[in-house]
């Protein structure tokens, strides 16, 4: 037997065994007994679930569903606080800035205080010198004319 041979011979076994198969599963669906008693059979999986989940209230041990949804709280939770998380680090990058103008806003206060100071020592020293007049303040000096 050749290859071709083979692999013919497997397809018409193969489609056969479908074919068979499917009246089968046809002939068990459509019988009255089987069609009964596999609903009979969801009924009693249906009630024993029921009675293991009285049983385990009763016990107080949470059941699978009792599980799913607090799993399900859990990443709701956890995608919240991620949230927040990222909200208090854009908090943190704005109040670095806002420190930095605070900080610099403390320096020119120094750098200003400094500057009196020293304005206020040049004066004392204008006037600690020999033949200096008080000088006029700006406002009343007098125009030259020429």
């Amino acid at each position: 037997m050749s290859d071709d041979d083979i692999k013919g011979l497997r397809q018409k076994l193969q489609s056969g065994g479908e074919d068979a198969l499917g009246k089968l599963a046809e002939e068990l669906l459509s019988s009255p007994l089987v069609s009964t008693t596999i609903s009979r059979a969801f009924e009693a999986r249906e009630k024993a679930v029921q009675a293991q989940e009285v049983a385990f209230s009763a016990l107080n041990i949470p059941s699978a569903a009792d599980i799913e949804r607090l799993t399900r709280r859990v990443r709701s939770v956890s995608q919240r606080l991620e949230g927040i998380e990222d909200g208090v680090d854009r908090l943190d990058e704005r109040l670095a800035t806002v420190r930095g103008a605070a900080e610099i806003d403390t320096r020119l206060g120094a750098i200003e205080a400094q500057l009196t100071a020293l304005a206020r020592q040049l004066s004392e020293l204008q006037a600690s010198l020999p033949g200096s007049e008080a000088p006029v303040p700006r406002e009343q000096e007098r125009l030259k004319v020429s």
